[in-house]
């Protein structure tokens, strides 16, 4: 079973809170989670692995770490992941992004494919896929099984705020998949929407609700 980090840094459950206020505004909202995304990133990629090579420095020839092995690929889920991509870049700016684009079916309540765009070697890549919002797990479920179809085999998972209904749901789902999450709430209300929670993550992030 792949391993799930719930973020206790300071600065993460700070700004989470934040978030999470109903007075928070959209543009407060998008730096926050931006910000909140920077710092799951460097949690994220904490075992990324490192090789020696030579540089020269102003005074002379030195060792030093550069990432080694496979290249990185940031994947948010359309269209509130897409909040998360610039603070992940911000630690990872030589990743490449794709983009998956899921909605709800209204009558089977499942998610449906409408868009679906990867780097040409993601199957080479480690992919962090992202979305604000862990609820009852379908997209993310779907997300990383689209991701699967498609050859790659190194995936992590990070959202801010996940029920632990979708947390299980993913998990049982996918044992391979490294999940990170901002905050562990409480459950799922009869809408599907995560309490506490913070809401749409959507429309807080775009300003649309």
């Amino acid at each position: 079973m792949a391993k799930v980090m719930v973020m206790e840094h300071p600065l993460i459950q700070h700004k989470i809170g934040i978030i999470r206020r109903t007075g928070t505004s959209s543009k407060e909202f998008r730096e926050l989670v931006g910000e909140v995304a920077m710092f799951m990133a460097y949690e994220a990629t904490r075992d990324l692995k490192l090789r020696e090579i030579e540089i020269e420095t102003p005074l002379a020839k030195t060792k030093a770490m550069q990432l080694a092995g496979k290249k990185l690929a940031v994947v948010p889920i359309l269209r509130a992941g897409l909040g998360m991509v610039e603070g992940m870049l911000a630690m990872i700016p030589a990743a490449k992004v794709g983009h998956i684009g899921l909605y709800r079916d209204p009558d089977t309540l499942e998610p449906v494919e409408y868009y679906c765009k990867l780097p040409a070697d993601s199957s080479e890549r480690e992919v962090f896929v992202v979305d604000p919002m862990l609820a009852t797990g379908g997209s993310a479920v779907a997300a990383i099984a689209m991701l699967k179809e498609k050859g790659v085999k190194n995936i992590r998972f990070l959202c801010l705020i996940a029920a632990p209904e979708g947390l299980k749901k993913l998990q049982e789902t996918h044992p391979d998949v490294d999940i990170y999450v901002g905050a562990l709430d409480d459950h799922l209300n009869e809408h599907g929407y995560i309490v506490p929670g913070l809401g749409d993550a959507g429309d807080r992030i775009f300003g649309t609700k």
